[in-house]
């Protein structure tokens, strides 16, 4: 085996920026708690109080932004491998919109619970990745053809959204519009079990694929001549970032590009040119955590829901990274 010293040392330190992160969150609210208080009650000896505050009311929050931010990031990883393409995230080529559109249908049309807004949701993003998939089909799917069909799709899937909206009732477009911002607001112990089984069922199934998917980012030609299933790997490993961001968008509706940045940030940092799986799961991880933060803590007593936040910052990343792509002559 092979090790990567920078890269490894870049995950530690991703770890522990998460981690710290994550205890600074749960001790923030109308009710501070310090960090010291934090790490004595998670280890049992903290008060009743702060035993019922962290334990019940804001350690789902946090994990569900830890999930959330893990399963976004490693998605986004594996669509720009896949499509050889930095705009190849889920939240640019329809993925996103397409969960959106199902748990949009589910609420307007059939003012379903919490439950089966999430089903909506996982259904919504398998149903975009099948048709996206199917035309992007030609002899193959080609990484540029990938991402024109999705841009498509997910502006169609758009205009779906906003007349879903504008044919609800208002608590039922209220409630829409407020599950559309992405939000961590309310999280509890049911949107954590799911996504956690979803994140440990799929993530050995994308790390056995790694050495193919490095493969794969050489071009398909070469791919096949190393003895990759180029179609087989490539229709897996697109399944798995469907769900992942199909299940991250039904615990914490649509956060915006997480998925784009944090891969691209995770290479960045590695100096790596392989898919940088974990290192992305665990930069999109700190970075939702850390969205959330200071969502709460920098605009006074207007706390902001975290894809709001996302929104304006990976919008400004997504300009930056389009005139980056145009100077170097790749768009």
């Amino acid at each position: 085996m092979r090790l990567d010293l920078r890269g490894a040392v870049v995950g530690l330190l991703l770890i522990a920026v998460s981690l710290v992160m994550s205890v600074v969150l749960i001790g923030t609210g109308d009710f501070p708690i310090a960090p010291a208080d934090v790490i004595r009650t998670l280890t049992g000896h903290g008060t009743a109080a702060q035993d019922f505050i962290i334990n019940e009311l804001r350690m789902p929050r946090v994990l569900v932004g830890l999930l959330v931010g893990g399963a976004l990031g490693l998605s986004g990883a594996l669509f720009q491998s896949i499509s050889r393409n930095p705009l190849g995230s889920p939240d640019v080529i329809g993925f996103g919109q397409g969960s959106a559109a199902g748990a949009l249908a589910v609420i307007v049309l059939f003012q379903g619970s919490p439950g089966a807004v999430a089903a909506g949701a996982v259904i919504g993003g398998l149903v975009t990745g099948a048709g996206v998939y199917a035309l992007s089909w030609r002899r193959g799917v080609h990484g540029y053809r990938l991402v024109l069909v999705g841009i498509g799709a997910s502006s169609m899937l758009s205009a779906v959204n906003g007349y879903l909206l504008t044919k609800a009732d208002l608590p039922d477009a209220t409630r829409a519009v407020v599950w559309l911002t992405g939000s961590l607001n309310g999280r509890d112990w049911e949107q954590v079990w799911p996504l956690a089984v979803v994140c440990a069922v799929l993530l050995p199934v994308v790390l056995g694929h790694a050495r193919d998917l490095r493969m794969l980012e050489m071009g398909d030609d070469s791919a096949y001549a190393l003895g990759v299933r180029v179609e087989r790997t490539r229709l897996v490993l697109m399944l798995a970032a469907i769900v992942l961001t199909s299940s991250a968008t039904a615990a914490a509706g649509p956060v915006a590009f997480v998925a784009l940045t944090a891969p691209q940030l995770a290479r960045r940092l590695t100096r790596s040119s392989g898919p940088n799986l974990l290192p992305s799961a665990w930069m999109g991880a700190g970075l939702l955590i850390t969205a959330d933060w200071s969502a709460q803590r920098l605009f006074g007593a207007d706390q902001l829901p975290v894809g709001v936040l996302t929104g304006m910052l990976g919008g400004g990343y997504l300009v930056w990274l389009l005139v980056t792509e145009r100077k170097a002559g790749r768009i």
